[in-house]
Order: C-alpha cells, then sequence, then structure tokens
C-alpha cells in the first residue's frame, strides 16, 4: 500500500464560523487570520494504492461553479486536484473507488465536472463513489441550515451515471480501509480509518478540519449538533489515544498529520509530520 497526499488547492473561510464560540483571541494563537478574519484553509486529499486499486479521499471543491460562487471562498494557491495526481503520476481514469466523507461542496465539488458538450459527468469514469446513506439521504432533501453547501450538480450526476454504492454500516469497505459515522459536523460523515502496515491513520476531514480543532470546545460553527461534536471527538479519542492512531488534516494548511497524547489539560497534539515521514517512519 502506498499513500499520497493531494493538494486540490485552498479556500478562505471565517475564523469566527472556523471555531465557533470559541473567542477569537483564544483561536488566533492557533490558527492565523487575516485583517478581515479570514483563514486560508487546504482542500487536502488523499489517495491510497493498493495491489489492484486506487482510492481517492474526497475530492476538493472543483472548478465549475461560477465566478460569483468561488468569489465568496477567495480560491488560492497554484494545486489542482488534476495537477496533483498527474506529480504523483496518476489521472482520472486510474481511479477505481472514490470515498467521500460528505457532501459539502469543498469535498465533493471535483468528483463531476463538464465534458465537452458541458454536460455533468462523474470526473472518474471508471470509479464507485461510496457515500454514507444517511447523509446521501440528506443531500438530496437538505435542511435550511445545509442547503447552501450541497449543489446538486456536484453529487447528482454520480447517482444519473450509477457509479454510488450507500454506506448502511460502519466496518471495513474495501480492504485495509474501514469508516466510522461521526454526526455532529452533519448527518452521517463518514470518516475512513486506513491500515498501513501496523498502524491506523485517520482521515480527518471535517470532524477535525486541524490540530487547532483537538481541544474539545473547538468546534466549528458550522456544525449542525455541536454537542454532537463534542461526543463523537470524546468517542473518537478513547480510541485514538489507546492504539496510537494519527491523524491525517484535510483543511490544515500548515499540518498535514499528527499524533496524539492525553495529558492532564485533556488531548493534545503529540508531534506534527507530514504524510511521507509518516510512511518512511
Amino acid at each position: 500500500m502506498n499513500l499520497y497526499k493531494i493538494e486540490t488547492g485552498n479556500l478562505k473561510l471565517d475564523g469566527g464560523a472556523m471555531f465557533g464560540v470559541v473567542p477569537k483571541v483564544l483561536w488566533q494563537k492557533l490558527y492565523p487570520a487575516d485583517e478581515n478574519n479570514l483563514a486560508n484553509w487546504a482542500m487536502r486529499c488523499m489517495l491510497v494504492e493498493t495491489d489492484n486499486r486506487k482510492i481517492l479521499i474526497d475530492t476538493g471543491m472543483g472548478d465549475k461553479q461560477s465566478a460569483k460562487f468561488f468569489s465568496y471562498y477567495y480560491p488560492n494557491g497554484n494545486d489542482t486536484l488534476e495537477k496533483s495526481l498527474k506529480k504523483n503520476g496518476f489521472n482520472f481514469e486510474d481511479i477505481t473507488d472514490v470515498i467521500l466523507t460528505h457532501l459539502h461542496f469543498d469535498h465533493v465539488g471535483g468528483a463531476v465536472k463538464y465534458n465537452n458538450n458541458r454536460e455533468l459527468v462523474p470526473t472518474f469514469p471508471n470509479a464507485t463513489c461510496h457515500i454514507s446513506k444517511t447523509h446521501w439521504d440528506l443531500a438530496v432533501n437538505p435542511n435550511r441550515r445545509e442547503k447552501a453547501s450541497f449543489l446538486p450538480e456536484n453529487f447528482l450526476p454520480l447517482q444519473k451515471h450509477n457509479c454510488l454504492n450507500l454506506i448502511k454500516e460502519e466496518g471495513e469497505i474495501i480492504p485495509g480501509i474501514e469508516v466510522k459515522i461521526y454526526n455532529g459536523h452533519t448527518v452521517g460523515q463518514m470518516i475512513p480509518y486506513i491500515t498501513f502496515k501496523d498502524k491506523k491513520i485517520v482521515f480527518g476531514a471535517d470532524l477535525f478540519p486541524s490540530t487547532a480543532h483537538i481541544p474539545m470546545p473547538y468546534i466549528m460553527g458550522y456544525d449542525t449538533q455541536p454537542l454532537i461534536t463534542l461526543k463523537d471527538k470524546e468517542r473518537f479519542f478513547r480510541e485514538a489515544i489507546n492504539e496510537n492512531q494519527i491523524l491525517f488534516f484535510e483543511h490544515d494548511l500548515y499540518n498535514e498529520c499528527c499524533s496524539l497524547e492525553m495529558t492532564e489539560k485533556g488531548v493534545k497534539v503529540k508531534n506534527t509530520f507530514t504524510l511521507e515521514e509518516f510512511m518512511n517512519n
């Protein structure tokens, strides 16, 4: 098995929205913001290569939305999904599986593209797309809180082209990759756990967007059920500490991975490192 980070570019989001009820005087010590209170965030995906499969986890926000839409999020950086795949020796046709943690636009946008006839088609023509069924049901019939994050053009074409695998329960969905469901950020967020050699590395998605979200009270204002997020974090930490699991961050611009430790003041970041350093350790 080989693991690759797939950088798809960055976006800017309001720092207050990213840290919820935590005052700026506290969170800005952990994650910087500019004069407009905007913090810059990665959209970092992961590619898992096995003997006969190439599994992409999340896809960034793609490039098919309007200039007006993108103007709200200040996309920046030179990386794109296609460029990062090619940099690592892969193309869209190589991907056999896409695991979508959830269907908010910055995680699923790259899964669908326009073809030469301006038709919406799956970006990865040979891939099965794995999505939590409870989350899919929410996305196609969204609540008013999340409706703006669920853009039908990002995921309905996957259904139209019969490439969906709706996951109904936790467990191994691909050899070496199991998923667990966490509901605080959004109902049915599906977090992948990858077994690499004798270690587990967890794709943090929006359960843990960054190292700054490790402390218990640091919960995004975007989370629809923050009290459930607290329980999600507690459940995650119990196992992660006992098994020395590693976190891989989708949104942390400054850190790719970290290990955790329990202290008198709760769970803290032990060490930060790159995905490559983790693989070579």
